[in-house]
């Protein structure tokens, strides 16, 4: 049976090297990094333009704001996991688009399969709406939910942080719960009744 590291890099390099995805050739591919035994991932929405030149996710402005949180909670920056949703940096940091996300989907979801984390940080909205589609960030910011058998934590984007004194608040606020989240997780709800059908619009993740 092959291993964490051998399966993530078999996934990396099957990834990188579809053609078929979005953002192929415009940008380099970004998979992610930390400590695959992680019990906590951190999920993006995208590269920016330094993750794009370093090949590795949140190391701009966003990544350096990111390890002053990190170092506030006692957690090394290599003691997760942290990766984006989009493998590839969008034009001019734009919004991921939704045809993008889903083409990415299958492999971030392997991913997490991999890894296989007590709990993951969604950091900003379109990361948050993967898991949680009805959550608004404004409100649902700090507050752990369960999406199938994974606890999401929604983030505010540290690139918001930057932006507003009181996202930076708010976000320092939130990291400091995370350490007491991963020792006394909320209880996992009761599973929902089973559906008769699937209407034809919805898609399953996972």
């Amino acid at each position: 049976m092959p291993g964490k590291k051998e399966e993530l890099g078999k996934l990396k390099k099957e990834t990188e090297e579809d053609r078929a995805l979005p953002l192929y050739g415009t940008a380099n591919f970004v998979f992610g990094e930390g400590d695959i035994d992680s019990e906590v991932m951190f999920i993006g929405e995208g590269p920016g333009f330094h993750e794009d030149r370093l090949g590795r996710p949140f190391v701009g402005r966003a990544g350096q704001l990111l390890d002053k949180l990190f170092a506030a909670i006692s957690w090394p920056r290599e003691s997760v996991y942290i990766t984006n949703i989009l493998k590839r940096r969008p034009p001019e940091n734009r919004d991921p688009l939704p045809e993008e996300v889903k083409a990415y989907s299958p492999c971030l979801e392997r991913q997490i399969e991999i890894i296989n984390p007590k709990a993951i940080a969604a950091l900003g909205r379109f990361a948050m709406n993967y898991f949680l589609p009805e959550a608004k960030i404004s409100k649902d910011h700090g507050v752990a939910q369960y999406f199938k058998n994974y606890l999401i934590f929604p983030l505010y984007h540290p690139a918001a942080a930057l932006r507003s004194t009181q996202v930076l608040k708010d976000l320092e606020a939130d990291f400091k719960k995370l350490p007491e989240i991963l020792k006394n997780p909320p209880p996992k709800p009761p599973p929902a009744p089973p559906k008769e059908e699937k209407t034809q619009n919805q898609e399953s993740l996972f």
